[in-house]
């Protein structure tokens, strides 16, 4: 049987479950936080919007990094070697460390 002391009820609203498209991150941080600031650019326009910000803890973020890693590896596993981004295209971590406190 279960132990049904480590469940977790997560309630996923309609809004938030058709996500957002975002092909830029930029990430910035504080001693106390990580932000993540998740952009859509379009091709040919000359800005791009946010269009999601996380914010979370540096061990959060940590975390999130080792289970994104983790997940990374079993997509590649199922489906083949994700392409490296072509060259040009802006980075996914640009941003500049926050000297917020």
């Amino acid at each position: 049987m279960e132990n049904q002391e480590n469940q977790m009820n997560i309630e996923l609203s309609e809004d938030i479950a058709l996500g957002v498209y975002s092909n830029l991150a930029i990430i910035t941080h504080s001693p106390a936080e990580v932000v993540c600031d998740f952009v859509q650019l379009m091709p040919g326009m000359p800005k791009g919007k946010v269009r999601s910000r996380v914010l979370m803890t540096p061990q959060n973020a940590k975390r999130f990094l080792q289970a994104l890693a983790e997940n990374i590896e079993k997509y590649e596993q199922n489906f083949g070697a994700i392409d490296e981004p072509q060259a040009g295209f802006p980075p996914m971590n640009f941003g500049t460390p926050s000297t917020m406190a």
